[in-house]
């Protein structure tokens, strides 16, 4: 999420869009009969979205609002769901997104997915680090890319978002937010309590006539609205016009890889934003002490665990020194550091030598 005053700059600096806009859904060919009610979420008794991610505490909320479009377009294309997992920071980061600067530009973004694509999520996943750092996708994510073939502005309409939501997809929406956005936990959001306090970029995946309303995915984690949903009123007057654009993008034309046959890995112990007491965890209740945001605390013992399909090994590493080779399921290893940050990071590897990482900083006591 992003202050105001950055994003009221952005609109003064960034480039015009390119001749992509000319993609822009125009009223003369709107489709009359819309119905009153859509959902990417329940498309003939199918939810082709994914689950809701948690961005927090980078500014990263372009990269999550474009992936979690494509992923959804990425299913219907197959007509499965499967639950593909993009990876953000990579977008993010190679379309000239920085931590310092708060943003990565839509347009960069989506120009970047037309000529380069984005990868899974263990090409390159996301740490949880509040500042920029050094990083590279694994060698051979250019083979494991999704990419699209076409991108475009919609006019800042509810009739033509509609159209342009059933035929393309969700849309890539910026917003801007008042105070008590925050503490939304449900219903049709459109109230201006308090300042306005930020802007950022969200995912509209459907929505209802019945109670005048988008359906929104957020990237801020399931324990925010209702499970990291929310529902947006049409008058909300959110939807701001960012990147020389109406606020509005659409997103089509998905191909590439869209689902790789490689090892998929995720760590289940520890999670970011959680302290562990001998290998009890909770979610960090301390979170003002002077230590990295999200970095996981652990004091005494704890067994790293992982879930992992299509693998035949995982390796565990800490600060980038491998530790622990475990070549049987279910894949653990008893974590031991010496006191202070370290970084941890797993790598499975399937029996062609394909590969896949999750990784999380921690702060160890002792």
């Amino acid at each position: 999420m992003k202050k105001i005053i950055v994003m009221l700059c952005l609109v003064l600096l960034v480039i015009p869009v390119t001749s992509l806009s000319a993609n822009t859904t125009d009223s003369s060919v709107l489709r009359t009969g819309l119905p009153s009610h859509f959902s990417w979420r329940d498309i003939n008794g199918t939810d082709y979205t994914t689950p809701i991610k948690d961005q927090r505490p980078a500014p990263t909320c372009e990269a999550f609002a474009i992936c979690a479009a494509l992923e959804t377009e990425m299913q219907y294309k197959l007509k499965e769901r499967y639950l593909p997992d993009l990876s953000e920071n990579h977008l993010f980061f190679n379309a000239g997104g920085t931590i310092a600067k708060g943003y990565v530009s839509l347009t960069d973004a989506a120009n970047y997915l037309m000529h380069y694509g984005v990868p899974d999520e263990g090409c390159y996943p996301d740490p949880h680090r509040p500042f920029d750092y050094p990083f590279q996708s694994l060698s051979g994510w250019e083979n494991r890319t999704v990419k699209i073939s076409e991108w475009g502005w919609v006019a800042h309409n509810v009739t033509m978002m509609k159209q342009a939501l059933i035929d393309h997809g969700p849309l890539v929406v910026c917003i801007h937010f008042w105070r008590d956005f925050y503490w939304y936990r449900g219903g049709v959001y459109k109230h201006h309590i308090g300042r306005p306090v930020g802007g950022h970029v969200v995912a509209i995946v459907g929505y209802n006539d019945s109670e005048n309303c988008w359906i929104v995915k957020n990237s801020g984690g399931t324990q925010w609205g209702e499970d990291g949903w929310f529902k947006m009123a049409y008058d909300a007057d959110m939807i701001s016009e960012w990147y020389g654009g109406t606020g509005v993008m659409y997103l089509d034309g998905v191909y590439g890889n869209l689902k790789p046959d490689v090892p998929r890995v995720h760590l289940q112990t520890p999670v970011y934003y959680h302290t562990y007491l001998f290998g009890n965890g909770f979610p960090t209740l301390l979170k003002k002490l002077p230590l990295q945001k999200a970095a996981v605390r652990i004091l005494g013992k704890l067994t790293v665990t992982v879930a992992a399909d299509n693998t035949s090994s995982v390796e565990f590493f800490v600060d980038n020194v491998s530790q622990y080779l475990d070549t049987q399921a279910p894949f653990s290893w008893e974590l031991h550091a010496t006191r202070g940050l370290h970084t941890l990071e797993v790598k499975a590897t399937d029996e062609h030598y394909n590969a896949s990482i999750d990784i999380v900083d921690f702060y160890a006591f002792s």
